[in-house]
């Protein structure tokens, strides 16, 4: 396997895996939405099976799946704001590793403050 020419951004490191994470959480909003505009859709077909549709919902499962889709929300919002410096600040391909660690501070402290109230109304405490 050749080595990667210098002074490239996406070789296998913290380059890479945030633009294979962008792309995969952009892919799995994208998925969210679809249902979320067919099961809304629903409620005009039936209003009953509506109703089971989101009866269903209100289960432990995906209550952890929505808490999947704010990180993937969150991360996919501040990575895109990493990648517009990257591509638009004359600096930022120089910071970008360091951009991406608070990239990840960012993400993990939005988190730190949602997912104690969120999984606490999900597993009933709250």
């Amino acid at each position: 396997m050749p080595s990667a020419p210098a002074g490239t951004l996406y070789r296998g490191r913290e380059g890479m895996w945030s633009w294979v994470a962008h792309r995969v959480t952009g892919v799995l909003i994208f998925l969210f939405l679809l249902v979320h505009v067919l099961d809304t859709a629903l409620v005009r077909v039936s209003p009953e099976a509506y109703n089971a549709v989101i009866g269903s919902y209100k289960t432990e499962i995906m209550g952890l799946g929505e808490a999947g889709l704010v990180v993937a929300i969150v991360f996919h919002a501040f990575n895109g704001l990493r990648i517009i410096l990257v591509d638009f600040w004359s600096k930022g391909p120089k910071y970008q590793r360091v951009m991406l660690w608070v990239v990840l501070a960012m993400v993990a402290i939005t988190m730190a403050g949602f997912l104690p109230r969120h999984l606490g109304h999900v597993f009933g405490g709250n």
